[in-house]
């Protein structure tokens, strides 16, 4: 059964979670919900139980839990990698932004090439896709490396490929799956001040798994914690730091005291 928890932020209007100096999104319904997800595997392992969990336009919803409790594979399932055993999914998965723990750029193209796979896979007219990738590049910064080949860059620029390539098709949804777990901390947070530039500019709904409880707090609205294997969403914590967001938010007293209310759920939850 879900708990209470799950369910009340599935049900309660986004207007409720939002931070007062955020500007509201237009917001027709969640861009993502679980309804009692569940996972369980050919070989009897039950991965997920009965999640519920919402994203609307606008909200970045961070996952903490331990490991081996079904985070991933709550956004495997969401992008139709993965097929739920029972309960539902509504997302729109005909354009969904999905960004791996490892880049994934193809080796032989260039920066460029790779950010434009996905116009070409859909059959972009080459002068749309060209403007699409162009603005993608600059967005992420990689316009002066767009004629580099993927060995040429940091992990951090291989990243911002990544992301660069989703961009391309203007998705409402972004997946993260633990992106920035590979670089240095400098690095990554770094690429958690970009991210927060790019989502308060673009305001997509998002689903960032992360082990990092600073970086679960940094970058979003609310932190979903969930439990040991089978895993559910077992507290939802909001987060109540607008946007944009200062890099010095991390060495606030309210910040620590968030970051330690995430750290208590979570190590409740470990067995």
């Amino acid at each position: 059964m879900a708990s209470p928890t799950s369910t009340a932020l599935a049900d309660r209007a986004p207007a409720d979670r939002a931070p007062a100096d955020r500007a509201p999104a237009a917001d027709d319904g969640p861009v993502l919900r679980f309804e009692q997800v569940a996972k369980v595997f050919p070989d009897g392992t039950e991965a997920v139980a009965a999640c519920d969990l919402a994203v609307h336009p606008g909200e970045l919803v961070s996952i903490v839990g331990p490991s081996g409790c079904g985070k991933s594979t709550l956004l495997r399932i969401a992008a139709g990698l993965d097929v739920a055993t029972s309960g539902t999914v509504e997302v729109d998965r005909s354009n969904i932004g999905y960004v791996f723990q490892d880049a994934n750029l193809l080796p032989w193209r260039t920066v460029r090439r790779n950010v434009e796979l996905f116009l070409q896979l859909r059959d972009v007219p080459k002068a749309e896709r060209s403007e699409r990738v162009e603005r993608a590049l600059a967005t992420v910064g990689l316009t002066e490396f767009a004629d580099h080949h993927p060995a040429a860059l940091s992990g951090g620029m291989r990243m911002r490929a990544s992301l660069a390539r989703s961009l391309t098709l203007d998705p409402p949804v972004f997946l993260f799956d633990e992106p920035f777990g590979s670089v240095d901390e400098i690095t990554r947070e770094r690429l958690n001040e970009e991210l927060l530039a790019l989502f308060g500019k673009l305001r997509f709904g998002g689903l960032f798994v992360t082990h990092s409880v600073y970086e679960a707090v940094f970058l979003a609205t609310h932190v979903a914690v969930m439990s040991a294997r089978p895993g559910c969403i077992v507290d939802v914590i909001d987060v109540p730091f607008g946007y944009p967001r200062s890099a010095d938010l991390r060495h606030e007293p309210e910040f620590a005291r968030i970051t330690g209310q995430v750290s208590k759920a979570l190590r409740s939850v470990h067995r």
